[in-house]
């Protein structure tokens, strides 16, 4: 996989194109749906939300594939991974919620290849691993949080 060095005109296209399909009222409605609903606090959090009964089921299908084409663009060198990291790091946090059970979500759905693009920008990307790292905190307190009202 070739990797860009630098950014160009294209990857600036790209990086608008991005944004306007973001703004479109169904994804905004689901992105908005994702980040303030979605706060999985154990296994069963992530495997409701993987029923298609669940109210979140649709917006996080929307939201999780559109981030990993999004992440799979810089995968695979088809835009500068750091440049478009700097306006497309909410998907991460989707990500980073996900991640303490991410093997699990796999297993369970049956694709082992699940998150990976997402799971690559955080390991490869300077800006994806601060990002990621960010929002695993967040994750972390919520986790903790959630650990406490239980006991």
């Amino acid at each position: 996989m070739s990797k860009k060095k630098h950014p160009d005109h294209h990857d600036a296209e790209l990086a608008l194109k991005l944004y306007d399909l973001r703004r479109e009222a169904v994804m905004r409605e689901s992105r908005s749906a994702v980040v303030s609903k979605f706060l999985p606090a154990s296994w069963e959090d992530v495997l409701a939300v993987t029923k298609p009964d669940h109210p979140l089921n649709a917006a996080f299908r929307q939201c999780s594939t559109y981030w990993e084409m999004v992440y799979s663009m810089a995968r695979h060198g088809v835009m500068h991974g750091e440049f478009m990291m700097e306006s497309s790091g909410e998907g991460l946090l989707l990500f980073t919620r996900i991640e303490p059970w991410l093997e699990q979500y796999r297993a369970h759905v049956g694709n082992p290849l699940a998150f990976r693009n997402a799971e690559w920008v955080t390991k490869e990307t300077e800006l994806g691993r601060l990002i990621a790292e960010r929002f695993r905190k967040r994750v972390q307190a919520h986790l903790e949080a959630a650990r406490a009202a239980q006991a």
